[in-house]
């Protein structure tokens, strides 16, 4: 990971409105001639840098508060390796109360997602 990038990272707070610019990966057919480096630039409420293997950047892009401290997320999750740069446009956007209810929001919205695709298929005859 860039040194420049792990340095912004570590100085984000949960909270923060931020732009991350990155390169995603590229699809497609070697005739077409596209590009290989493609740009991305996402906006979002940083909520932390996770993951085992690979460390990624996670973005609350869209919350839905059902009660005080559930919410549901849509986010984008960076390969924190993928990232050019990162830019605060608006420290503490979210206060941070908030900002670990959304962070446990997530992460519970992830452990049920993971356990939900276990399932039994009947025996069809």
């Amino acid at each position: 990971m860039n040194k420049q990038v792990l340095k912004q990272l570590k100085s984000l707070q949960p909270g923060d409105l931020v732009k991350v610019s990155w390169l995603d990966a590229s699809i497609g057919k070697s005739l077409a001639g596209g590009p290989i480096d493609v740009p991305v630039y996402s906006y979002g409420i940083y909520l932390g840098l996770l993951g085992k293997k690979s460390k990624h950047v996670i973005l609350a892009q869209n919350t839905f508060r059902y009660s005080d401290n559930i919410f549901d997320i849509d986010y984008t999750a960076i390969p924190a390796g993928w990232g050019i740069s990162v830019t605060v446009l608006r420290a503490g956007e979210v206060d941070p109360d908030t900002a670990r209810a959304l962070l446990s929001s997530f992460l519970q919205g992830r452990s049920r997602t993971l356990k939900r695709r276990k399932t039994n298929h009947a025996k069809m005859d």
